[in-house]
């Protein structure tokens, strides 16, 4: 074969490549999707974000806390991330406003992801792939504001409300059975849970003391009030959506609870759990008094929360 004709037909394959590596982002979100789940973010490539926000389990981790580069032990448990969208406060103490602010923490994270702004940029710049994209998509080389906009928008698209809740609310087959539809009342009434996780995705956008921090041993995170300095705020933590809860254990801030059973249970007699902590909210002061039945109804309300992409 002629080095003329070679040539050409290396030009042609080149060209079908950067065309077809422009057409694999159509889209910021498409683009987040897939740097979603590249370690390429992280120090040495070994954690994406999906390492900790796991799919299956709706985006939320298996473990009381992740682990990090290096196998470094995170301080709090990983939340699941769907239905964000309308979020305020994000973290569980907070700490950032949007989630623009939000994707780009966990990267420089010296426990996490450990990387910096610096690093991330070049090597975006210099993939194949990546390096194209943001400049197609932003008009400009990649910078951590185009990734902090590519990551949040993905984020955007982890919405849910396919679940026997919404289907029930709508009218719809495949709603809610008897045992849920008791479990909602006991959750709007005797349960108090609507008093913190109200609105379409049963949160607030509070921070509430539950009753989990006593300054002491596995109990001294102070939450909120590490970013407010105000004492009001000792041992506050946000309130979370309850959006696919049956799906995203263990539980709490801490990973501490393991299932649904014992979250239940310690909302009915916290102090059989934690004697005295310290400024917890006054809901909590008495115990609920939940029945066996009535346990069992609430927990069927909260499983009915599961959207259909988690089932399994």
């Amino acid at each position: 074969m002629k080095r003329n004709t070679i040539f050409a037909i290396s030009f042609l394959l080149l060209g079908a490549l950067s065309a077809f590596d422009k057409s694999l982002f159509q889209s910021p979100e498409e683009l987040g999707e897939r740097l979603f789940f590249d370690p390429i973010l992280s120090l040495d490539s070994t954690v994406s974000c999906s390492s900790c926000h796991i799919p299956k389990y709706g985006f939320a981790d298996t473990s009381m806390v992740s682990r990090g580069v290096g196998g470094r032990l995170g301080r709090r448990n990983s939340p699941g991330i769907t239905n964000m969208s309308s979020r305020e406060h994000f973290f569980y103490d907070g700490r950032a406003a949007t989630l623009e602010q939000q994707v780009l923490m966990p990267i420089q994270d010296t426990v996490e992801m450990r990387s910096n702004a610096d690093l991330v940029t070049r090597r975006l710049r210099m993939h194949q792939v990546y390096g194209p994209a943001f400049v197609q998509l932003f008009g400009k080389e990649a910078d951590m504001e185009a990734l902090s906009q590519s990551l949040a928008a993905y984020v955007r698209t982890l919405e849910t409300s396919d679940t026997p809740f919404d289907r029930t609310a709508r009218g719809k087959e495949g709603g809610m059975n008897q045992s849920a539809v008791r479990g909602r009342q006991i959750f709007m009434k005797k349960g108090k849970c609507f008093d913190c996780h109200f609105s379409p995705d049963f949160t607030g956008d509070e921070f509430r003391n539950i009753g989990l921090y006593t300054g002491k041993g596995n109990l001294n995170d102070r939450g909120r009030f590490d970013i407010t300095k105000d004492s009001a705020d000792l041992g506050k933590f946000k309130v979370p959506g309850l959006r696919n809860v049956a799906v995203t254990p263990p539980y709490m801030h801490n990973g501490m609870f393991k299932t649904l059973d014992e979250v239940i249970d310690f909302y009915d007699t916290p102090n059989r759990l934690v004697a005295n902590p310290l400024n917890r909210d006054s809901l909590l002061r008495e115990p609920l008094r939940l029945t066996v039945e009535e346990k069992a109804d609430l927990k069927a309300f909260l499983e009915a929360l599961t959207d259909d992409r988690f089932i399994r």
